[in-house]
Order: structure tokens, then sequence, then C-alpha cells
């Protein structure tokens, strides 16, 4: 009985490799699901995808060493693809979306898409809390609008300034009318790619992060797949992915 028990704990403990990548996508490809519709995530023409996602799946394709194949579809049909088998995962700027955790599995997040605060850097503000008594300019009827009467009631007045878009919202602060925006990480990065003498301090302040959604029927699949996105993560790759479009 000793050497029985000695036995299961051994092969328990025993670390042994996954399965073969092949075995993972029996279709012979990676069928990534995409809605390329939202750029500069994922774009459309006559006969190409472009954008984050697309690279990503070529990039992840290439690092399992599978072909890769993309499958647009609108944004409703993403998570149903995914239940009838049509696809192996969804890259799509996806938000982490834990009601859905019985049914998907989600990888690490690839990008935060939360609130940016951007401030000049020559008079930086790094935290809401420190707001108070200046003037804050963001898009009206956006999630930043809904945050920032949320921090109104939190800490000591400070100045509304709502405009049409987070762009607008920017120029605000960058022509010297506001001493800070608060606009969505993709509306910012966009912006300070486009105003590169523009001197900043960004600090993201809220999260919604996307991932990689996979089927929690391919745990396996899962495994291996998000094993392969934290190395990228830490070979700096998906930050190179991320600043060639952002």
């Amino acid at each position: 009985m000793l050497a029985g028990t000695l036995f299961v704990l051994r092969w328990h403990s025993v670390i042994r490799p996954g399965a073969p990548v092949k075995e993972l996508f029996p279709y012979g490809e990676i069928r990534i699901g995409v809605d390329a519709s939202y750029p500069p995530f994922a774009t459309a023409t006559a006969d190409s995808l472009f954008g984050v996602d697309i690279d990503l799946g070529i990039a992840l394709g290439e690092k399992l060493n599978i072909p890769v194949r993309f499958i647009n579809m609108g944004y409703d049909g993403l998570y149903d693809s995914l239940k009838i088998d049509q696809v192996d995962m969804l890259i799509s700027a996806l938000p982490i979306d834990y009601s859905r955790s019985s049914d998907v599995l989600y990888t690490v997040p690839y990008f935060n898409a939360g609130l940016m605060l951007i401030t000049p850097e020559v008079q930086p503000i790094t935290t809401m809390d420190n707001l108070s008594g200046h003037s804050l300019a963001f898009e009206f009827g956006s999630d930043a609008n809904l945050f920032a009467r949320d921090w109104l009631r939190r800490i000591d007045p400070y100045v509304l300034m709502p405009y049409e878009t987070p762009e607008i919202a920017l120029d605000a602060v960058r022509l010297g009318d506001s001493n800070a925006a608060l606009v969505d990480a993709i509306s910012g990065r966009l912006y300070l790619r486009q105003h590169k003498a523009f001197e900043t301090v960004e600090t993201q302040v809220s999260d919604t992060l996307f991932a990689i959604a996979l089927s929690t029927q391919r745990g396996n699949t899962w495994r291996t797949v998000n094993e392969a996105l934290k190395e990228m993560i830490d070979a700096k790759r998906v930050d190179e992915i991320l600043n060639r479009w952002l």
C-alpha cells in the first residue's frame, strides 16, 4: 500500500509535456474568429484583414508553428461560433467577461483599453485624487463622463469640461484649456501617436482587459495558447504589435 501511495504521489508530481500542437488543433490550422469592423484592432479590405488582432493571431501561429485562418463575422456571432466549434479561438478586442466563465476561458490580457488620465508633462496629475481644483476634459456621454462624475462625489470639486469627442477633449489639454483629459486608452494612444510633440504623462485609472477567448471544452488548447501568449508578452512581441498600430 505504501509503495502504491508513493507511486501515485510521484505520478501526479511529475510535470508531463502537453499534447502535441497538431492534436490541439485537429483541423491542421488555427481558426480564429474576428469581427473586422473595429480599427485599429481589425479592419477588412476587399481581399485582406489588418490590425492588432490580425498581427497577434499571425504571431501566435508562428509561435506555435501552425497555419492561421481568420474567419470574419459580426460581433454578435463571435461567442456562438466558439460554442459550435466553427472557430478554435476568438481574437477580436474582447473584454474579459466573467459572466461567461461557464463557457469561455480567457487568456492573460494582451491590452488594457480602460480609461487613461492624460496631463501635460510640465504639470502632471497622476491620480484622480489630485484633480481637485483643476479642470478635466472628457467625451460627453462616454464611460469617461460617468467615471468623472463619480469621482466628483468622492473628492473636493474640480471643473467638468465635456466635449463631443475624446480627440477634442485631448485638444483642450494640448492647447492649455484644460488641466487633464480622461479618455479610453485606444483614443489616447492614437491621439498621442498623431501629436508626437505633445509631451504628456499618462496614468491608467480603470481596466478594460482584452484577451483571447477559447471554449471551456478546449482546456488543453487554452493552456498552450495562454502559455504562448505569456511568452510573447515577456519577449515584448505583443508590445511591438501594439506599437505598430497604436
